[in-house]
């Protein structure tokens, strides 16, 4: 509903809102694109908003008024009854990027001292509002939790049976100040569908279920994958945003790379007489730069990947330089190898005459390969490392960023090279 409802002209789909059916309204509301959540707001009656809101979920309202401007959010938030109230207040209470801003507060809480009968006459009296009924969660007089037992536990046991026999004291619970990212490895690690959240003291506050969990890998991820690329994350879907936010977003990176990318035209300038005495040497830079360009990139993903999965961590610097090394010079010994026949080839066949000295052209550019390929590799694999120490971004070391840091880099290489086979011959 929330699909086609976004397809209609503006004009009508508020009308077409209104007409479906009260009990469908909140969950339909929940699904829509956020533009028309706030539209829908400011033009319906404030009975009709009041019905909505304090029907949503509190984690999918947390959710639409972080979205909304000020203004609304208080406008929002006197419409709601005064239970719901509280629970928007204290939800919007915690910092942003924490894991307690997309729990509720509506689950299936027990004690171990009742019995099975008790706790099904519990479900039946509070479980219609509950988020999911898959857990219920065990809980002292303090309210500390102390342990989650299935609801499939539950039917199968007896109902005198008492719940302290069912627990076995082992439970998963995040905590209120966990951050939305740090909070996803549990859910990936544990396989929940719903995980409780507490306070630093043990205190059950609420639970997060894996659907806005879902939301928030996939909100990570395009942040992550929009860095990479080389521009920063975008606040609003693609298309919401507008031309001036997109070439603020996008231009800054390319004005930072653009002005790196004058270092190349620098180091060329550096190495003008070599150039000038040696002209075949010029053919191969776009070959010797890419190949290390592309061998940063390589790098730079794989290890930004693994980051992000926690497969390594900062500790594990020095095991990945060792294997990005003989990684690095197996990659640079194919490419160099390949460069070399081509030149050999090409001036056999007759294809291109590169002088005399062709061999030593040929083992300036297979010499340079192995050597740039070896630096994009450590360069591409190190660099997250730096960032991630400095507490930065690791996906801010960008696949254009490390490109660029191994164009420049890779042309004083490559010159330097050439300079040791050819100086006496062409040089």
């Amino acid at each position: 509903m929330a699909e086609t409802l976004s397809k209609l002209p503006a004009e009508v789909r508020i009308l077409q809102f209104l007409k479906l059916p009260k009990s469908e309204k909140a969950e339909v509301f929940a699904h829509l694109d956020p533009d028309f959540q706030e539209d829908t707001i400011r033009s319906i009656a404030s009975h009709e908003v009041s019905d909505i809101l304090n029907e949503m979920s509190p984690d999918d309202r947390t959710q639409l008024f972080e979205d909304f401007p000020d203004e609304l959010i208080k406008y929002s938030i006197n419409l709601l009854n005064p239970q719901e109230r509280r629970v928007a207040l204290k939800l919007l209470g915690y910092e942003a990027d924490s894991i307690a801003r997309l729990m509720t507060p509506y689950y299936v809480q027990i004690r171990k001292e009742w019995t099975v009968k008790r706790c099904l006459q519990q479900i039946k009296k509070v479980g219609k509002k509950a988020e999911t009924l898959n857990f219920l969660y065990v809980v002292d007089e303090r309210n500390r939790l102390i342990d989650d037992i299935t609801v499939g536990s539950l039917l199968l046991a007896d109902e005198e049976q008492l719940i302290s026999e069912l627990c076995d004291n082992h439970f998963v619970a995040i905590t209120t100040t966990t951050s939305k990212e740090d909070a996803v490895p549990y859910f990936e690690k544990y396989d929940r569908s719903a995980l409780p959240i507490v306070t630093e003291n043990g205190v059950l506050v609420g639970i997060v279920t894996i659907d806005d969990i879902l939301d928030q890998i996939e909100q990570q991820n395009t942040e992550d994958i929009q860095k990479f690329g080389g521009l920063e994350a975008l606040d609003v879907p693609y298309t919401q945003t507008s031309l001036i936010e997109m070439v603020k977003k996008r231009g800054m990176w390319l004005i930072i790379l653009f002005f790196s990318e004058m270092l190349t035209a620098s180091a060329m300038g550096y190495f003008e007489d070599e150039i000038q005495k040696a002209v075949v040497l010029a053919l191969f830079v776009p070959l010797i730069i890419s190949s290390g360009g592309n061998s940063g990139s390589q790098a730079a993903t794989l290890i930004i990947r693994a980051m992000a999965l926690q497969e390594i961590g900062l500790k594990d610097w020095w095991y990945v330089m060792k294997k990005e090394i003989f990684t690095g010079l197996f990659l640079g010994s194919i490419l160099g190898i390949i460069g070399f026949l081509r030149i050999m080839v090409w001036h056999e066949a007759g294809f291109f005459n590169y002088g005399e000295y062709w061999p030593f052209v040929g083992l300036s550019v297979g010499v340079s390969l192995i050597a740039i390929v070896l630096w994009g590799t450590l360069s591409g694999s190190m660099v997250p490392f730096i960032l991630k120490r400095l507490k930065l971004d690791p996906a801010t070391s960008s696949a254009p960023f490390v490109a660029t840091l191994v164009d420049v880099t890779g042309l004083i290489i490559y010159f330097s090279v050439a300079g040791l086979f050819l100086t006496g011959k062409l040089l």
